[in-house]
């Protein structure tokens, strides 16, 4: 499995929540309680992303184009930057801040998951937030700046057409499907995204190269190995010296230090998330003595992981 297919594996969509506007204008929806991740897209007509930080310039979203919005700063979907907000979401709670007039179609459900005045020639927009997690979820978000914009585009338009068609579907794995659907726009968007030169993070990048991208995925599929360089050297067919060095240039950093990054973010989600023993998690990642792996952990979090455990809950 390569990088980014364990990051998004490990951080993909559950009980995501994903909702459709079809409005005329003026509309305007601000959202106070930012996600971590937000996949917004319009499918006809076209939207204004603002954020309140100042400096910050709006974003365009015409037909089929996509934005991946990291949290956790409030910002306002509208039709234009000009249209003062008219409904304000906290978290599944909509207050209504215009005249009834004004508001009335932003509330108006129109079908499942689907809100809206449903007239022709509707901005018709998606919006799916991602409630992302732990540690893998933040190597993920590490990828992307406050806003990242994919332009429409064939690769991704076959994903956002399923997604409109299942968001307003009620069957049985409906939660599911839409989960995965959601899942599927974000991986084509940051891929379309990272493939636009000087977007993309070192370790994304370093997966061109066939000799050091083996590697990475080596690493990720077995980090509890005792993995040596002069090893990870032998299964790329390079000297131990050579390979070192083309890995620290490609990817940022040695590679035994890369591996003992993603153990530590593996090991802190577990703590987090699972009830598994501190020896069982040293473990899971890698080490056979839970001293060493708190001695490590200590070194990278600033805290025991038992400590971290306490703290994560």
């Amino acid at each position: 499995m390569d990088v980014l297919s364990d990051l998004l594996h490990r951080a993909r969509a559950r009980n995501a929540l994903v909702r459709q506007l079809i409005q005329r204008p003026p509309w305007s929806l601000t959202f106070a309680d930012a996600p971590p991740l937000t996949v917004v897209t319009t499918l006809a007509g076209h939207a204004s992303i603002r954020f309140d930080e100042a400096g910050t310039a709006p974003v365009r979203l015409s037909a089929g184009d996509i934005a991946l919005i990291t949290g956790p700063g409030r910002y306002t979907i509208a039709d234009a930057p000009s249209t003062p907000p008219q409904v304000v979401i906290h978290g599944r709670n909509k207050h209504l801040v215009g005249g009834r007039q004004e508001t009335l179609g932003l509330a108006r459900s129109l079908g499942p998951r689907t809100y809206g005045d449903g007239a022709p020639g509707a901005t018709v927009m998606l919006r799916g937030a991602y409630e992302l997690r732990g540690d893998v979820g933040d190597r993920l978000l590490g990828m992307l700046p406050p806003v990242a914009t994919v332009p429409s585009g064939p690769a991704t338009r076959a994903a956002l057409d399923l997604l409109a068609t299942e968001v307003t579907r009620d069957e049985p794995g409906q939660d599911t499907v839409l989960d995965r659907a959601l899942d599927l726009v974000l991986v084509l968007a940051l891929r379309a995204w990272c493939a636009r030169p000087g977007r993309a993070p070192a370790w994304y990048q370093a997966l061109a190269d066939p000799a050091i991208g083996d590697a990475l995925r080596l690493l990720h599929e077995e980090p509890g190995r005792r993995w040596t360089v002069a090893e990870l050297a032998t299964q790329a067919g390079m000297s131990r010296a050579a390979f070192a060095a083309r890995f620290t240039a490609l990817v940022g950093e040695p590679p035994i230090a890369y591996l003992t990054g993603w153990r530590m973010a593996l090991g802190a989600d577990l703590l987090r998330n699972t009830e598994a023993t501190v020896a069982a998690v040293a473990h899971e990642v890698g080490y056979d003595d839970p001293f060493a792996f708190s001695v490590a952990f200590k070194r990278a979090r600033g805290v025991t992981p038992s400590t971290w455990r306490r703290q994560a809950h």
